[in-house]
């Protein structure tokens, strides 16, 4: 089984629940290793609750985007990581040729047209509802060095309704997450990503 890392910012509602998949089975991974981006997260305190170490890595320590990220690489390295997956993740990482299909992202909106910086947790649900489009949903998608960019792996959608706000798009669009976020990493771990090398 690869070995599994979760990248959080926030409560950990995405990492929480792709650790209870790979303990259900229905996840061919281990998860090894958090990384947190801010000692604030709510999540921290949930994964540990599960057994899960967390390293706290902090964006302003750095000098750069890349040495953060190579930062965030080491902790994972050193503890046999294979696959990373950000769950709510919310800093740039610059993704080198050795991690290249090996990151996987979950994004709240339909890629591509409700990505990009800035573009994060309530901020796509209200440009979904100023757009005026019928549905939203999330997508699920390799990262690379470009903001939401990188190949997509699945794609789950949700109706947007007349008098819809935008905390009633995000309970209907996390909700599809829970769901789509373990299928899509099952999915990449047994067959490999699409237009994208497996993981090694």
């Amino acid at each position: 089984m690869k070995a599994l890392a979760l990248f959080i910012s926030g409560t950990g509602g995405n990492a929480v629940n792709l650790v209870q998949a790979c303990r259900d089975g229905r996840v061919p991974a281990r998860p090894t290793l958090a990384v947190a981006s801010t000692p604030k997260a709510g999540g921290i305190a949930r994964l540990e609750a599960l057994g899960i170490p967390v390293v706290v890595i902090v964006r302003s320590r750095f000098e750069s985007d890349e040495a953060f990220s190579t930062a965030c690489y080491d902790a994972c390295e050193q503890a046999g990581v294979e696959v990373i997956c950000l769950a709510g993740w919310l800093k740039k990482l610059v993704v080198p040729r050795k991690w290249e299909g090996r990151i996987l992202n979950i994004h709240p909106g339909l890629l591509p047209r409700f990505g990009g910086a800035g573009m994060y947790g309530m901020n796509v649900h209200r440009a979904v509802i100023e757009a005026g489009v019928a549905e939203s949903g999330c997508t699920i998608h390799l990262v690379d060095n470009d903001y939401d960019h990188g190949t997509t792996l699945a794609v789950g959608k949700v109706p947007v309704r007349p008098g819809d706000l935008p905390e009633d798009i995000q309970k209907r669009v996390y909700s599809e997450e829970m769901r789509l976020y373990p299928e899509a990493l099952a999915t990449y771990l047994t067959s490999g990503a699409p237009n994208a090398d497996p993981p090694t």
